[in-house]
């Protein structure tokens, strides 16, 4: 993004010169205003004060959609301490679990409550920019940790643009790995579904850098820092995909696209997929690189 020229169209072309907040808190206010939308979180608390002998106040707390508990840090320039300072906050929520899960039943209720997924919490770092030793030092961490650089630019626009995106290696990231690793050596044994879903595993993870991928009971989901598909267990004849892409943008195809806002449905998206070929899988390629495109 500091690369990035924006420019008005209104009246001849006016480069839209990009700014950093006057204050913090403005960003802060602003993203917690709108965190589902901009970042996927269910937001929970601001400036939540810890319990713990060295204190402190955990700028924003909030549920992905995932289940995983989210924690976000901002800063209004470049700060070297914003990682360590998340980090901070990530080992003392590990170890109190039961208070998320109360301000989570709290706010979202028993069922919420029940389903945190412990094993992918995640660290947010909006910040006004970060350092190439910043983006080295997520790398050496054991979390999943997005660094994300904003900008205003003028009074109507705010960017927010992906730094760089590890994924903690939890023992459930090797789990999914491990049962990769088996699809990978039985799919030919297992039918023509399972080697479907292998198959669109690999082209999912390959769309670009920083996808993260994760398990859960009803569903593996794959986001950058939003979900961008969400793979449901593969069925006798087909394997359903839910995209984020708007159904309203897509010629639907009966039987291959259906547009499944306000159904109910495991994952994430209102985009339905319905994959029964490697055939059905290559038409589908436009519409997993615009979901992508759109997280």
């Amino acid at each position: 993004m500091v690369g990035l020229k924006l420019f008005s169209t209104a009246g001849g072309v006016a480069e839209v010169m990009p700014r950093l907040a006057e204050v913090e808190a403005d960003v802060q206010d602003l993203v917690e205003a709108h965190m589902e939308k901009m970042l996927g979180v269910t937001f929970l608390a601001s400036e939540y004060v810890i319990n713990c002998v060295d204190g402190g106040r955990i700028d924003s707390l909030g549920l992905d959609e995932n289940g995983a508990p989210v924690i976000v840090e901002y800063k209004r320039g470049t700060d070297a301490g914003v990682i360590n300072q998340g980090l901070y906050y990530m080992s003392w929520l590990m170890a109190h679990k039961e208070v998320f899960r109360s301000l989570v039943r709290d706010q979202l209720g028993i069922t919420a409550a029940s389903q945190v997924l412990w094993s992918a919490p995640r660290l947010i770092c909006v910040a006004g920019d970060f350092t190439r030793y910043d983006a080295h030092a997520v790398r050496e961490h054991r979390r999943s940790i997005d660094l994300v650089r904003y900008r205003y630019f003028g009074n109507d626009h705010f960017g927010l643009e992906t730094v760089a995106s590890v994924t903690g290696q939890s023992a459930s990231s090797r789990r999914v790995r491990r049962r990769s690793a088996t699809l990978s050596t039985d799919r030919r044994q297992d039918g023509a579904m399972p080697e479907l879903a292998w198959a669109l595993d690999e082209v999912l993870l390959g769309l670009g850098e920083g996808v993260t991928r994760i398990q859960r009971k009803q569903y593996r989901a794959y986001q950058r820092l939003r979900n961008f598909a969400c793979v449901c267990p593969p069925q006798q004849t087909k394997v359903l995909v839910y995209l984020k892409a708007a159904p309203k943008e897509v010629d639907l195809v009966a039987g291959f696209t259906r547009d499944v806002t306000g159904l109910g449905h495991h994952g994430t998206g209102d985009l339905e997929l319905q994959l029964r070929t490697e055939r059905d899988l290559e038409r589908a390629h436009d519409l997993l690189r615009l979901s992508f495109a759109a997280a």
